[in-house]
């Protein structure tokens, strides 16, 4: 009878220890994944992203969406001169929409396109991305400058406008040195095939999004 009394006991104790590692796990991957995100959030603040949604899917369209896609990153570039933050970069983008618009479109004339353009900034979901290989950018919403070729029925094209990580942009002097803290830097250095947070930060964004 003691002994049965002392296995139990044995077990009991077994199962305590389990539970609390079991616990002590779960608190420790709850906080990665909390620190984690709140990275993630910091990221969002600190990068314009850019979108650029053709009229259609036709082989045309879709050749004209990359040569309005160059010509507005060269124009944007040049305002950038490695001092501004991202409130800086929306602020004198804003200013300039005119500009960039124009820039599209004199493209679309120059391909014989008879449709128009329309360059605003405003805010657009981005699931996890990588570039090159190099860098990825968590998903959720961002600041992006949206170039809308006529109808915006094709495929888009989206990528990194402020620190311009997109040719012919990237040749300005701003790098993501210059505008993300160190912990934004190891956010977006890591690779998501390696790193399971970038997947449960995307499934709550995309709730989060779908309720706003």
């Amino acid at each position: 009878m003691q002994k049965k009394r002392k296995l139990r006991f044995t077990k009991e104790s077994r199962r305590k220890v389990e539970l609390s590692v079991l616990c002590g796990f779960l608190i420790t991957a709850l906080l990665s994944v909390t620190s984690f995100g709140a990275a993630c959030g910091e990221v969002r603040k600190d990068v314009l992203r850019m979108h650029v949604i053709a009229n259609s899917d036709s082989e045309a369209d879709q050749a004209v969406k990359l040569k309005v896609r160059d010509a507005v990153l060269e124009a944007g570039g040049e305002l950038f001169d490695g001092t501004m933050t991202v409130e800086d970069a929306q602020h004198v983008l804003q200013s300039d929409i005119e500009r960039l618009s124009e820039t599209a479109q004199d493209v679309l004339e120059e391909n014989g396109m008879n449709y128009g353009v329309t360059v605003e900034i405003g805010q657009d979901f981005f699931t996890t991305r990588t570039y090159d290989d190099q860098v990825t950018l968590p998903a959720g919403v961002y600041t992006a400058v949206r170039v809308i070729l006529g109808e915006g029925q094709g495929q888009n094209w989206w990528c990194v406008m402020f620190p311009p990580l997109c040719l012919p942009a990237a040749e300005s002097d701003v790098t993501l040195d210059d505008v993300l803290t160190e912990e934004e830097e190891d956010v977006v250095m890591r690779k998501p095939k390696f790193e399971a947070r970038f997947k449960i930060v995307e499934i709550f964004e995309k709730i989060a999004d779908k309720f706003q």
